[in-house]
């Protein structure tokens, strides 16, 4: 896969561009004539696929675990082959993009709040400062505090446990009885550093009241402070203890004055995280009987878990090119050119091992994908690493879409040994 903007396209820095949204960067880059840069670590772009390789005009090799060195790096970087505008693909890279736009006079994000979409304590405390309807929560070091809060705060039970700075599902669980606490507290610390840069990670935990509910995600674009909204996508995750994703849907179902109300929570919650020329994920759970949405928490990232496909798929809306456009101070293309459904669901196992065999079948309408192969250690479900493979369909309605997807997924095997 090349870019096709040539010499003279725009050029754009993608800090990290490793991961799912990656692929998509890359595609809306050929579509807007866009010479694409990575900032990376060497060992992290030996291991990158041929296809991301390929697409790249360049690469700028450093530490992006030393936020000063990584910065200078970057700016002679940009300086010396025009960039115009900078992006990020991994989350916890999101304030480092941030600074960078800053120094080098840039449309991007405002350096002051970035770090609060990456750290969900910082996070919880601009929501609240800006009124943003979320759960309540508190801040826990060991297992011991983390009793002594499950007795005095209110916040009652189930409890969801996760960690101040992770992503994916990783560490995240529901306890609905105190005496677990202490081994959801120790599973959301375990994450000292983030696979496979090493950036240091904090350590706290966050224990949050759960909201029952409804879920649902909801991108938001800004550009030069500006919220586009861009549809409701509706989650469907396991019960228990790991709420694993499962799959999404766009559109979401539900009824339009209630997604309104969900893309103007969105965008409230981009903004308070200081989303300024980007685009933020942002998850909301819906209590059941209201028509309150509750945000669980945001982004300033593309969607992973190939939701960029599904919502183009439905909506004709590119939110990999809506992004490139705002980091390059453009007006993003936000409005839909088609009114489809589309969705993805994943195929799960139901324990860990080494995978035996996969096999997904091919119904017209829907597309597959496997991310692991026959030999492959497939991990405890816990979270979403979990996953072996997904089916995306696409229909002219969410019924028959989601019929395809799920025919699919139930006539696919997955054996583990």
């Amino acid at each position: 896969m090349t870019i096709g903007g040539g010499p003279r396209g725009p050029a754009v820095l993608v800090i990290e561009p490793m991961g799912n949204a990656g692929r998509f960067l890359v595609e809306a880059a050929g579509r807007l004539g866009v010479r694409l840069y990575a900032a990376t670590h060497k060992d992290v772009h030996d291991g990158y696929p041929e296809w991301l390789r390929s697409a790249l005009a360049g690469v700028c090799a450093t530490d992006l675990t030393d936020a000063p060195g990584a910065l200078r790096d970057m700016e002679v970087f940009c300086r010396r082959h025009a960039v115009s505008g900078i992006a990020a693909c991994f989350e916890l890279f999101t304030p480092l993009a941030a600074l960078l736009a800053e120094r080098v006079g840039l449309p991007g994000n405002d350096p002051l709040l970035a770090h609060a979409a990456r750290n969900k304590i910082l996070m919880g405390e601009v929501f609240a400062a800006a009124g943003i309807p979320a759960p309540r929560w508190t801040v826990v070091h060991d297992a011991a505090e983390a009793r002594r809060v499950a007795r005095s705060t209110g916040l009652g039970l189930p409890l969801v446990v996760k960690p101040a700075e992770q992503g994916g599902s990783w560490g995240v669980s529901v306890v609905d009885e105190p005496d677990r606490l202490p081994h959801a507290v120790g599973e959301a610390q375990r994450f000292t550093h983030a696979h496979p840069h090493g950036l240091r990670l904090d350590t706290r935990a966050l224990v949050q009241e759960y909201i029952p509910g409804d879920e649902f995600s909801c991108e938001t674009v800004v550009a030069d402070g500006v919220a586009y909204p861009l549809p409701v996508v509706r989650k469907d995750t396991t019960e228990g203890r790991y709420r694993i994703e499962t799959g999404h849907t766009c559109p979401s179902g539900l009824a339009a004055p209630l997604a309104r109300k969900v893309q103007h929570i969105a965008a409230r919650a981009a903004l308070a995280v200081g989303v300024r020329n980007g685009i933020a994920h942002t998850e909301v759970k819906i209590p059941r009987d209201t028509q309150t949405p509750y945000v669980i928490e945001t982004g300033a990232r593309l969607p992973g878990d190939n939701l960029c496909e599904v919502v183009e798929a439905a909506t004709g809306v590119s939110e990999a090119v809506a992004y490139l456009q705002a980091v390059l101070g453009r007006v993003p293309d936000t409005v839909a050119s088609r009114a489809d459904a589309a969705t993805i669901r994943f195929l799960l196992p139901e324990r860990g091992g080494v995978l035996r065999q996969v096999s997904v079948p091919e119904v017209p309408g829907t597309h597959s994908e496997l991310h692991l192969r026959p030999g492959d250690t497939v991990p405890e479900p816990a979270d979403s690493s979990c996953r072996v493979g997904h089916v995306v369909a696409r229909a002219e309605t969410v019924d028959l879409a989601s019929e395809l997807a799920g025919r699919v997924a139930a006539r696919s095997r997955v054996e583990v040994g």
